[in-house]
Parts: C-alpha cells; sequence; structure tokens
C-alpha cells in the first residue's frame, strides 16, 4: 500500500462521501442459517462475498470479524483473505476486526499478519486491544505508519464487563480508557495528516456519559472513533449525539444486524443499510 495520504484522512473522505456508518461482516451460525448457507468456511466466504457484492464501493467501510472465519480453521482464515481482496477489488476500506494485542516478537508478528503489504490478511486497518499496554502496540503502530494503514485500539467498550478495568482510576485521577485514548492521540502526532490521524480508538455508542466522564480531554483527540452498538444493540442518532457531542464529525458507526438481518438478497441488503445510514441523521 505504501505511504500516501493518512488511512485516517481516506477514512474521513468515505465518510463524508458515503456516510459515516461501517458495516460488520459478522458471518454468525443463526445469520448464516438465515441466509441459507451452512456453518462452514465456504459458508462465511460465501456470506462476505455477497456482502462486498452488495456494499461494496458504496459504503464508508466494511468490518469482518475474524474469529468468525478462524473457528474454521485454515480454510476459514482462506475465505477471509478472499473476502478482504474483495474489498480492496471495490475500492472499499476494510477494518479486520482482529483485536490482537501481545508484546515483543509476538506483536510484531501480528503486525506482519494484519498490516503488512506482503500479507494477505491485511485490510486498511486493524483493531487492538491495549491491555498490554498502548507501548507493546509500538511494532504495528509503526508498520501501520510506514505501510499507509491504520489502527483502531480498544478504549471504551460497550460490554458492561469492560467497566471494570476502562474505568479504573490511577492515583492522579485518570482513567485507564483516557490514558490510553491519550497515548493513541499522541502516536498521531507523529504523522501528517488534515483531518484525522492513522490510529483511531473504539468507544462504544452506548456508554451514554462515560466518554465524558473519563476522557477529560477527548475533544482532542486526533483521530477517528470507531463505534459500535447502534442498531439491535439499542443505540441510535441521539445515543450517539449525546456520547460525541461535538466530536460526532469523527465518528465512524459500527453496524451489522441492522444490515446483515435483511439479507441475503443484495436488494434488501442495499435497503437495510440505506434506511439505517439515513436513520442517523448525523
Amino acid at each position: 500500500m505504501g505511504m500516501g495520504i493518512s488511512f485516517g484522512d481516506r477514512l474521513y473522505e468515505a465518510m463524508g462521501l458515503y456516510g459515516p456508518v461501517c458495516v460488520g461482516i459478522d458471518p454468525h451460525p443463526a445469520l448464516l442459517r438465515d441466509w441459507g448457507l451452512s456453518c462452514s468456511a465456504q459458508g462465511v466466504r460465501d456470506f462476505g462475498l455477497r456482502l462486498i457484492d452488495a456494499l461494496g464501493g458504496h459504503v464508508a467501510a466494511v468490518k469482518p470479524q475474524v474469529a468468525f472465519f478462524e473457528e474454521y480453521g485454515s480454510a476459514g482464515v482462506a475465505a477471509l483473505e478472499e473476502v478482504i481482496a474483495a474489498c480492496r477489488a471495490t475500492g472499499t476500506l476494510c477494518i479486520v476486526d482482529a483485536k490482537r494485542g501481545d508484546i515483543g516478537s509476538t506483536m510484531m508478528g501480528y503486525a506482519r499478519a494484519f498490516l503488512s503489504d506482503d500479507s494477505a490478511l491485511a485490510g486498511d486497518a486493524v483493531t487492538l486491544s491495549p491491555y498490554v499496554g498502548v507501548g507493546a502496540l509500538m511494532p504495528a503502530l509503526e508498520m501501520a505508519g510506514q505501510s499507509g494503514r491504520g489502527v483502531f485500539v480498544l478504549g471504551l467498550t460497550s460490554n458492561p464487563e469492560g467497566m471494570s478495568i476502562q474505568h479504573c482510576r490511577d492515583e492522579g485521577g485518570e482513567s485507564v480508557a483516557a490514558k490510553v485514548m491519550s497515548e493513541v492521540s499522541r502516536k498521531n502526532m507523529d504523522y501528517e495528516f488534515n483531518h484525522s490521524g492513522p490510529f483511531g480508538v473504539v468507544v462504544g455508542a452506548t456508554v451514554g456519559s462515560a466518554l465524558r466522564q473519563f476522557l477529560v480531554n477527548s475533544s482532542d483527540f486526533s483521530g477517528i472513533f470507531l463505534a459500535p452498538g447502534v442498531g439491535a444493540q439499542g443505540a441510535g442518532s441521539a445515543e450517539v449525539r449525546a456520547v460525541f457531542g461535538k466530536m460526532i464529525d469523527r465518528v465512524l458507526i459500527s453496524t451489522s444486524r441492522a444490515v446483515l438481518s435483511a439479507g441475503p438478497s443484495k436488494e434488501a441488503l442495499c435497503e437495510a443499510y440505506e434506511k439505517t445510514r439515513s436513520s442517523l441523521s448525523l
């Protein structure tokens, strides 16, 4: 992929063109059955390729969930590679939802797998978990910056279990989530960009006042917020605005079931996507 315009700027531009919506590719067993597909590597392959055929080139980004492919072993991983390649062929930004996080040479291995030009698993960005420390993610951040890709680091997630870690404060009163966000934002300063740096954070659209409560300087964040939780998980435009306020122009809303449950018809998927995008009114 190589250096060029920042991943964050490319995503910001795509959000302006197509709307701030990312469609998850989550081929869990119930959806596979609803689409008339088998719970197999072939099934997840067909699911992903059908979605790209329907929405590729018409959405800001798609986000394949790696776990649903990996559960079918090497054939499932091969299917994921095909889905990522199909995204690339349509010019659609692909956020590979892997949530990796480790240290040293292991983190470098993950970086090569999901962010290297030589890897078929590399989309345009990858999700990472920071709970070994944001600094431990440097091999991935550096490789993303070098290859023109991006990273989304988990910040304030929508699952209630996350509160026990993400909301914890140090002696100075800074929360874990705030520290993660601050460190990611500083890493963006190593790169040139116009609107958004290459590194963003994941903040659930259902976290309510937590962003304001724990991330005091969130308005200064230099990347894009990836916001799951819209649609089947309960959040809509009111909740998104309540969480992000004046930062709304840098929020990429992630939705899955609200669109995927309309499949497998191409026309139905397109209609469901348009309905979701229009209903947000952001």
